[in-house]
């Protein structure tokens, strides 16, 4: 099992069945701001659709192709959001790392403390070369996030995401070893 990580006051770990109330209520929370780039998201997410994803993370995780982390206060017991390594490129040795964090704690920190530390998960632990994060266009949340953690902006990719059934413009920007361990 992948150990916790502490991190700026954040606590990541894998889910586990018990904390799919708290991520289900978290997701119904949040659609005015999740919704709309999280077409999983919807205003009926319950306790069975949270267990769906916890289990298809354990697999994931066992399979090596998925590392996804519940993002918790320090104290471990109140869920944040979540955050995650996807999407290996074997041959060429990167991934990609994506993010939200519930309305009610947004804007406190939990989403720069994730990129943070799952880069450096990706780069030490992992041994990638390279974490990409993808971000809707219009998402400027999520994209001013990425820059302080100090993501280099690479480009507007046309047709990069399909989100609610359409192909959409995305942000691509990305972090090298350098990038965390320098200031982290």
């Amino acid at each position: 099992m992948t150990q916790p990580i502490h991190t700026d006051g954040f606590l990541l770990r894998p889910l586990v069945p018990d904390d799919a109330p708290a991520m289900a209520a978290a997701v119904r929370e949040s659609m005015a701001s999740l919704g709309p780039w999280m077409p999983w998201a919807h205003a009926g997410y319950d306790d069975a659709d949270a267990l769906a994803w916890i289990a298809f993370c354990d697999a994931a995780r066992a399979g090596g192709s998925a590392h996804e982390f519940g993002i918790f206060r320090a104290d471990g017991r109140h869920y944040v959001g979540a955050a995650g390594l996807n999407q290996f490129n074997l041959l060429h040795g990167f991934c990609n790392l994506g993010y939200w964090v519930r309305t009610s704690a947004q804007g406190q920190g939990a989403a720069l403390a994730a990129i943070r530390a799952l880069s450096r998960f990706a780069f030490e632990r992992l041994g990638q070369s390279r974490v990409e994060i993808v971000v809707a266009d219009g998402n400027l949340p999520s994209l001013g996030v990425a820059r302080t953690a100090g993501a280099v902006h690479e480009c507007l990719a046309r047709n990069r995401l399909n989100l609610h059934g359409r192909p959409i413009a995305a942000h691509v920007l990305s972090l090298v070893p350098p990038d965390t361990t320098a200031d982290v």
